[in-house]
């Protein structure tokens, strides 16, 4: 007589999207029903974020030392074609910001800031502060998330370790399969994770707060949206020649979903390997290229500076020339990949690019401001951009080689 399952069990044996889609949806009806409850369920997924958070230093540092001392001779990594489409999204994602900013232009009713930050001064700080991550301490990079720092002394060690002994080697190579062994469990927590994520969302914050920036909210979504379902699909078709569309849908689905809610590039990175595993993927590519896209590959932020200061300008109502808003483009997107360099990420960056306008720093600041309110929509948002794009593009140029390599196959 077959056994018939209980509803748990049955969800237990679906997949991991669907297992996270039960979290959401069962973290909105507890938040619903008994937000004091689902305020309490939070703590599942601090500890969840948490544990990705602690996992991912010691993973990128051991997986790319490792991958580097084991490199073999004349092995490519095809890293400068990824960093290439990096740049290129982000870019191409500053651009759209400007033309969906001048098609639906937003004027704020700005009042005065209460929040205590300081901006950078200006682009050299931003790629000042970059670079002195890379020489951070490499305990101080671990303890700090400053993966930058962290790939510098990884690369470092691997190429140290490359003329090792194969005993030594193995140690390494060894120790990276059981972090990342650890990493695979942490991840099939997810669903619990975002469970109270969700639940202390939606009973902490609620979106009656965001009713009052729908127009600029729209605005952002919009040009997010457009990037992940429009531009980014025909960057990967014009380097692999193939539907984009299968590939986009899952890296939205396995990753963008999980930094939604995690709204964080560093925790979501273990995420990202897993799923570039899933895809199988050259592990010594992806190793590097994920970390560094985590710091550099920043569509999401790129649009969040352009859209917020230009609703800044609109609000003023300055005029701005063509010129001008390809500048915007250019220090937003600069800017943009600097982003993790600077306590506070996007939103901190947008002073800098308001002074392309003469924009005085305290009417800046209360542009700020109004990104701390809506952080809870356009941070998620942008962290689910900018870190399913990174698997996008690393898929995207590793599957570009494989099809030049199948083409010359052929032709011989």
């Amino acid at each position: 007589m077959k056994q018939t399952q209980s509803p748990f069990a049955k969800i237990a044996n679906t997949s991991l999207v669907v297992q996270i889609l039960v979290g959401i949806i069962a973290g909105v009806a507890l938040a619903s029903v008994s937000p004091d409850s689902a305020k309490a369920i939070g703590f599942l997924g601090n500890l969840f974020v948490n544990a990705l958070k602690a996992v991912a230093p010691i993973l990128v540092f051991v997986l790319v030392a490792a991958s580097i001392a084991n490199q073999r001779k004349g092995q490519h990594t095809h890293l400068r074609p990824i960093i290439t489409l990096y740049l290129i999204g982000t870019f191409s994602a500053a651009i759209t910001a400007v033309a969906l900013s001048f098609m639906f232009p937003t004027v704020l009713t700005l009042t005065p800031s209460q929040t205590a930050v300081t901006p950078p001064e200006g682009i050299v700080q931003v790629i000042t502060t970059l670079l002195y991550s890379v020489v951070d301490n490499p305990i101080h990079a671990l303890m700090n998330g400053n993966f930058i720092g962290i790939l510098a002394w990884a690369i470092g060690l691997g190429i140290a370790l490359h003329h090792a002994s194969d005993t030594t080697k193995t140690v390494f190579g060894d120790v990276a399969e059981s972090v990342s062994f650890i990493v695979k469990n942490i991840i099939k927590l997810a669903p619990i994770g975002i469970f109270g994520l969700v639940a202390k969302t939606f009973a902490e914050t609620g979106f009656e707060a965001l009713l009052g920036y729908a127009h600029l909210l729209s605005v952002l979504l919009a040009s997010m949206a457009f990037i992940a379902l429009v531009v980014n699909p025909v960057i990967v078709w014009v380097k692999t020649r193939t539907n984009p569309y299968p590939l986009v849908f899952q890296c939205l689905r396995e990753s963008g979903v999980t930094a939604f809610f995690t709204r964080s590039s560093a925790a979501n990175i273990p995420v990202n390997m897993q799923l570039c595993s899933k895809l199988n993927l050259d592990k010594d590519t992806y190793s590097v290229s994920i970390p560094l896209g985590a710091t550099i590959n920043m569509a999401g932020a790129a649009i969040t500076i352009t859209v917020l200061t230009l609703a800044a300008v609109h609000t003023m109502g300055i005029e701005v020339d063509a010129a001008t808003a390809l500048l915007l483009s250019i220090v937003a997107a600069v800017s943009a990949c600097g982003a993790s360099g600077v306590a506070g990420g996007s939103l901190l960056l947008i002073p800098l690019a308001c002074n392309l306008f003469g924009i005085p720093n305290d009417i800046a600041m209360q542009v700020v401001a109004v990104g701390f309110i809506i952080g809870v929509v356009q941070d998620s948002a942008e962290t689910a951009l900018n870190s399913s794009t990174d698997v996008v593009f690393t898929a995207a140029a590793c599957r570009a080689v494989e099809r030049e390599a199948m083409q010359a196959r052929i032709a011989k």
